[in-house]
């Protein structure tokens, strides 16, 4: 008897340990300023978890502010079937009974953890999720703009060029000291990360780490700012994209303050700003390297599925933008690295397009868990297994106008941007809030023009390919 029960105890661990481990990596306000992307960011890191993972080059969020993003990428469920399009709504008010991704590994077995920003934050009355997880989070909830050094003793001279010129609308922005990795909230959320790690890793685990950065401030430690020559940073191209409708555009006051109070950015302070942004890629890089070694040196590794992408894209200075909000490829595309337990494919990677809302269909497939009924998203093993093959022709990506329409007497939106993104182009309408007319629309050769600076819609020459992807949003978002 003792043997058969010896047995069948040593069946349910070798069980347990068969269930995969899930290490999930957010970045916030992240394009895919990555070295395996092409970019001239310095990421050594995410070069090297490019090297072990399927790369996905065309992966989009469905809208490119943190809240709405977040929600739908942790649900599965994109804006529209959730009701939430801004950062004030926690995604529970209107949906107090739906599932999180993490919530699902907790409930089928999983020890779930949260380092760092992965739902949203601060604007919403109710902090993070708690529910989702199996241990209280850790720096969940914060203001970016509260992301000051903390170190003892005297603080040292902030060192950027521009510090004393402009006041909020751009110095604000930027910050350079002498400081360790530790002073900021990345480095402090890796350090907590190993530590849960440590704890966590005998084990099934889906640990989620949420980096702040690259998100403004742009105030990575001086070591980050070093490792760039400025003027030899890619040159900024401001320009607007010609025939664009001026409600595909936004003010930029996160970045650049309320519209009343803004002046011009001078080209020194611009230059400064994009400096900053590629200093805190390589920050949030470093402490990424500092995760997954401690990943590899905790032996979990070899039944750990890793999983890293940023929340959105971003503008720095692009069509006169700064920050994100808009439909662009700028603010929609993102960077999808996926690491599964198939090494064969490995280094390789894919042109199909994914979404973000994809993210919860994949893991839960890769992990082999029970599918909710309701989800949104698509699997995407089908392309790890494969990377030439594809799940969908088509990703959406959706902005309201005003960006910001909560905080609007109003409180509702004055109209809808959906957009489409094919293998060819992207293609917005946007649609009043009311009515739904289509009240603008914008066509974009993407592959031809990557920079988005030519609006082709309603060109004759281009009605093929218009009424093609106009029938793919249609599709998806009836009018």
């Amino acid at each position: 008897m003792r043997i058969l029960l010896s047995l069948l105890f040593l069946s349910a661990v070798s069980l347990k340990a068969a269930k995969p481990n899930v290490l999930f990596i957010m970045a916030d306000d992240f394009r895919p300023e990555i070295g395996s992307y092409g970019s001239t960011a310095l990421t050594p890191n995410l070069d090297k978890l490019a090297a072990r993972s399927v790369q996905f080059d065309r992966a989009y969020c469905q809208q490119a502010v943190c809240n709405p993003s977040r929600s739908s990428l942790l649900t599965g469920l994109r804006q529209d079937t959730l009701r939430l399009w801004n950062n004030g709504t926690h995604f529970r008010e209107p949906n107090p009974d739906v599932t999180t991704l993490p919530l699902w590994f907790k409930d089928h077995g999983y020890t779930t953890r949260c380092v760092g920003k992965i739902f949203h934050n601060w604007h919403t009355a109710e902090k993070g999720d708690r529910r989702s997880w199996s241990a209280d989070e850790f720096l969940h909830y914060a203001n970016h703009g509260d992301d000051k050094p903390q170190i003892s003793g005297e603080l040292p001279p902030n060192m950027t060029e521009l510090n004393k010129g402009r006041g909020y609308q751009a110095t604000s922005m930027t910050e350079c000291r002498d400081v360790p990795d530790e002073a900021y909230y990345d480095g402090r959320v890796a350090v907590e990360a190993l530590r849960v790690m440590q704890e966590v890793k005998a084990e099934p685990f889906f640990l989620a780490v949420g980096f702040w950065k690259p998100h403004a401030p742009f105030n990575a430690p001086k070591k980050y700012w070093d490792l760039y020559d400025r003027a030899k940073l890619p040159s900024l191209n401001g320009a607007r994209p010609e025939g664009a409708p001026e409600i595909a555009f936004h003010q930029s006051t996160e970045i650049l303050g309320p519209p009343a109070k803004q002046t011009p950015v001078t080209p020194e302070q611009a230059a400064e700003m994009r400096h900053g942004y590629f200093a805190n890629i390589s920050y949030m890089d470093a402490q990424i390297g500092k995760v997954i070694d401690a990943l590899d040196e905790s032996g979990a590794a070899s039944n750990t599925i890793i999983v890293f992408f940023a929340d959105h894209g971003y503008h720095i200075g692009e069509h006169g933008l700064w920050g994100k909000t808009s439909d662009f490829e700028f603010d929609a595309h993102v960077p999808l690295m996926i690491s599964d337990l198939r090494p064969e494919n490995h280094g390789k990677k894919t042109s199909a397009l994914a979404e973000l809302v994809d993210i919860f269909p994949t893991l839960v497939d890769l992990c082999d868990l029970p599918k909710p009924t309701e989800l949104d998203g698509v699997s995407l093993v089908p392309v790890l297994k494969d990377p030439t093959q594809q799940v969908k022709q088509a990703a959406f990506t959706q902005h309201p106008r005003p960006a910001y329409y909560d905080r609007e007497p109003s409180k509702q939106p004055k109209a809808m941007g959906y957009s489409v993104r094919t293998e060819k182009v992207r293609y917005t309408e946007w649609r009043d809030w009311v009515t739904k007319e289509v009240t603008a629309r914008e066509l974009y050769l993407t592959e031809d023009d990557p920079a988005e600076l030519k609006n082709h819609a309603n060109d004759p020459k281009q009605a093929e390919l218009q009424m093609a992807a106009e029938k793919k949003l249609r599709e998806k978002f009836p009018n």
